[in-house]
């Protein structure tokens, strides 16, 4: 007679769905920082290259404008993230409070939520008593906040990958732009962009399951309009000699 299988959990090795859907969002919050790194410096050196040929003020140029757009995203999203970890430590300090000032009144609003969930009241009442019994603070935040306070945002983390992606994402149209010879520069750059923002925009719709014809369409237009605006205003300020 054969052994009996051990027990396997229906969900061994797989993340959570919290966990999945952070992972998504970072991945989310880095192509969309990289397409930003690849528009806003593009603009810059195009337009730059519209007004001179000099290489060294065009890469003057875009570095500065790396440097300024990289630490721009960086303290915008560390000050966003921070604002969103403030709130989240608040929450979980209020439930923790209301937890040990009135834990009927809180076994009774976690049994309400289940209840409201589609389980029948007695089932609902047995597992939010079960679940308090094991973790009652756990079971409030996930149940109430959807919150794992283990695993709150980072700033810092944020604020990194945001200018890192960001950086990424300029370093294209830097290249572009410095390596071609000086009658090359503007269309090597021009087709170098449109195709890395089709990239990014396709893979933004998929990590969205969005439509990805429109995202790339989107993308493309915006970027090669930027880049003709720029450079018509770099040519026009150049002819002036300002």
């Amino acid at each position: 007679m054969s052994a009996a299988p051990e027990p396997v959990s229906a969900h061994q090795g797989e993340q959570h769905t919290q966990s999945i859907g952070a992972r998504l969002n970072w991945l989310r919050a880095g192509v969309l920082g990289a397409n930003d790194g690849i528009v806003s410096v593009a603009g810059i050196v195009v337009g730059v290259a519209g007004a001179t040929a000099d290489r060294g003020t065009i890469f003057t140029a875009g570095i500065a404008g790396l440097v300024a757009g990289a630490l721009s995203m960086a303290a915008g999203e560390y000050v966003s993230v921070s604002t969103q970890r403030d709130t989240e430590t608040a929450l979980l300090e209020k439930e923790r409070r209301e937890l040990r000032e009135m834990p009927a009144e809180e076994l009774d609003e976690l049994a309400g939520i289940y209840q409201e969930k589609g389980l029948p009241p007695d089932l609902a009442r047995q597992v939010a008593e079960e679940l308090t019994k094991h973790d009652a603070f756990a079971a409030h935040v996930d149940a109430e906040l959807g919150l794992d306070p283990d695993d709150l945002t980072n700033p810092w983390q944020a604020a990194g990958a945001s200018a890192s992606a960001f950086t990424v994402g300029a370093l294209l149209p830097m290249f572009a732009i410095l390596l071609p010879p000086t009658g090359w520069r503007v269309p090597v750059t021009f087709v170098s962009v449109v195709l890395a923002l089709a990239l990014t925009g396709w893979a933004s719709a998929r990590i969205g399951d969005a439509s990805r014809v429109r995202a790339v369409r989107r993308n493309v237009i915006g970027g090669a309009l930027a880049m003709v605006v720029t450079y018509a205003v770099g040519s026009l300020v150049g002819g002036i000699g300002i």
